[in-house]
């Protein structure tokens, strides 16, 4: 290899290392990279540039006004609110097909991240309203919503990335339905295998009526004892000691640390109680006399008593407040709203909440005005804001605008009368024009941080390729597979791609290895269309772990999941997307 390809090696492998760590944002670290690559030599300003000018950041842009529209006027909620309201008990694979389905042929038309953030606080709230297990239901609804990105090209911003760069490299871009000769028979596939398997591999982390079990969705409450009724009592004696869903971790007095608490351990005014439990249990601690709330003194920051109510929210990867305390944060200043309670999927949370360092997937639950999650979802710092308790949504007035300009959007972008960026960028000016979004709105739906690592990351591609390092990559993924010839190419692909998406994000995982597949393709003198189909099906199916994808990072701590259950039901998905890819992509896109 040239001393260009070295060189490009080493920041490849840096800046998938910084990802990996989530200590830097994702767009920030491929900026970087490019950046020294560009002043390196190895890229000049044209091909370290080139993704600003491209096609695909634009309309994945355009795409999040859509998404906006669609959660603003509840487009989806009202579909999910209907199928969770009807009656009875079916077969638990009859059920999660009837939440799944709907779920997945939204996400083919629709970005599938607020999907999930509008439907998985709805299905959490109706499990645990008719004493049903969120667990068996929130990794499934994660992997309907990514099932159904990969039907179409608007699906997933991947797709849209991948279409980009094959433009980039001289090719036709991919057509808007031309993804769903492969995309659709898997995303069908994969929904049987969860309806079918998801109720045996899963387990119930909060079974019915069990709250206080071992493996329930444990959230961490800090009490104080103000006197009256509790002050001079045992713990025993003031009937702390088996309350039903909650428990007594620790108390804090003058600084010092009590745990374990013991039953004829006496309390003291101005104690400071940490208990853990089930949500609506520790919520329950506030009506009890003798505690209030270490956080009471600051409710009035939530707004007057009337107005309040208490909310769920999920940290993003992407957030302000990951790796920083509630109290470095200065969190009630800056959201308006008080912690109440932290749950932290794997983790009891034993210290002062003001104390834990919040990371991605984090659960909080706050108390804050009815404002405030209009107010938190236009920032970035949150994947999920929902009222605790469900109810059935009726549709707002612009829902039916909003399900007209995606069905324009379809119906222009798949018959050839227009291109899908001018047909994306006039439907985000149609909901702007029509009053679906306010300008603001439609400015702030917008990720940048998305928009500008998709832009960036064309460079660092740019640069695997006029380095030659992309050339010898492929070498070394002919070698092995070669012999396999074209199917072994696209496994090699498949299994390359899917392995480096659990590690970066979906984008990045495409944009590093479309160049390594574009060039096997040439070397190998086969068409680069389904090597590059299976760069985007594989970057698109994250299914191993909770911080591959975005969806699953949001139902992680909701569900009150483990780490490793995302394997127990991505592995088999995982594996039929291998073998729907092998059967079809040889026969659609021949090499």
């Amino acid at each position: 290899m040239t001393v260009a390809a070295w060189l490009t090696l080493a920041v490849v492998v840096a800046t998938v290392a910084v990802m990996a760590t989530e200590r830097v944002r994702p767009a920030l670290a491929m900026v970087g990279a490019v950046t020294f690559l560009l002043v390196a030599g190895v890229v000049d300003a044209q091909q370290a540039l080139a993704g600003f000018s491209n096609p695909a950041p634009i309309t994945v842009a355009a795409l999040y006004v859509l998404a906006a529209a669609a959660r603003k006027t509840q487009l989806l909620a009202m579909v999910t609110g209907r199928v969770l309201a009807r009656d009875g008990r079916a077969r638990p694979s009859v059920e999660l097909a009837r939440v799944l389905a709907p779920t997945a042929a939204a996400s083919a038309l629709l970005n599938n991240t607020p999907i999930v953030a509008m439907t998985a606080p709805a299905v959490a709230s109706w499990a645990h309203a008719t004493g049903r297990s969120a667990s068996r239901y929130l990794i499934p609804l994660s992997f309907a919503a990514i099932l159904g990105g990969v039907v179409t090209l608007i699906g997933t911003s991947t797709n849209l990335v991948v279409s980009g760069l094959l433009q980039q490299a001289g090719h036709e871009p991919l057509g808007l339905f031309e993804i769903t000769w492969v995309g659709l028979p898997f995303a069908l596939a994969g929904l049987v295998v969860l309806a079918l398997l998801a109720p045996r591999l899963l387990p119930e982390r909060q079974a019915p009526g069990e709250a206080a079990a071992a493996d329930a969705r444990e959230f961490t409450v800090e009490m104080v004892v103000t006197g009256g009724r509790l002050a001079g009592r045992t713990v025993s004696e003031a009937g702390l000691r088996n309350l039903e869903g909650v428990f007594l971790v620790e108390i804090e007095r003058d600084g010092t640390a009590i745990a374990p608490v013991a039953p004829e351990e006496p309390l003291v005014e101005g104690d400071r109680l940490i208990f853990a439990g089930n949500v609506d249990r520790v919520l329950d601690l506030q009506q009890t006399p003798g505690l209030v709330s270490a956080e009471e003194r600051h409710f009035s920051v939530a707004g007057a008593s009337s107005a309040r109510r208490t909310y769920e929210i999920v940290v993003s990867a992407d957030s302000r407040l990951v790796g920083s305390t509630l109290k470095e944060a200065d969190f009630r200043a800056r959201y308006g709203a008080v912690v109440l309670a932290i749950h932290r999927a794997g983790h009891r949370v034993r210290t002062k909440l003001g104390e834990v360092p919040l990371g991605p997937g984090d659960v909080l639950v706050v108390l804050a005005g009815s404002d405030f999650r209009a107010r938190a979802l236009d920032g970035r710092d949150f994947l999920v804001v929902a009222p605790l308790g469900w109810e059935t949504t009726k549709a707002p007035e612009k829902t039916a605008l909003v399900a007209l300009v995606v069905a324009g959007l379809l119906v222009a972008a798949g018959t050839g009368l227009l291109d899908i960026l001018p047909a994306a960028l006039l439907a985000a000016l149609a909901l702007v024009a029509f009053g679906a979004l306010s300008a603001a709105e439609a400015r702030d739906a917008i990720d940048l941080n998305v928009i500008v690592l998709i832009a960036a990351s064309f460079g660092l591609g740019a640069a695997m390729s006029v380095s030659g390092l992309a050339g010898s990559a492929a070498e070394l993924v002919l070698r092995p597979l070669g012999g396999l010839g074209y199917a072994g190419l696209v496994l090699g692909v498949l299994v390359a791609t899917a392995l480096l998406t659990e590690i970066v994000t979906n984008n990045a995982a495409a944009v590093l290895m479309f160049p390594i597949a574009l060039s096997a393709a040439e070397q190998a003198a086969v068409d680069p269309r389904g090597l590059a189909i299976a760069v985007a099906l594989g970057a698109s199916s994250s299914f191993l772990t909770p911080i591959g994808y975005q969806t699953n990072t949001m139902v992680y701590g909701l569900g009150g999941y483990r780490f490793g259950d995302f394997a127990r039901l991505g592995l088999p998905l995982t594996l039929v997307m291998l073998v729907v890819a092998l059967l079809v992509i040889p026969r659609v896109w021949p090499g």
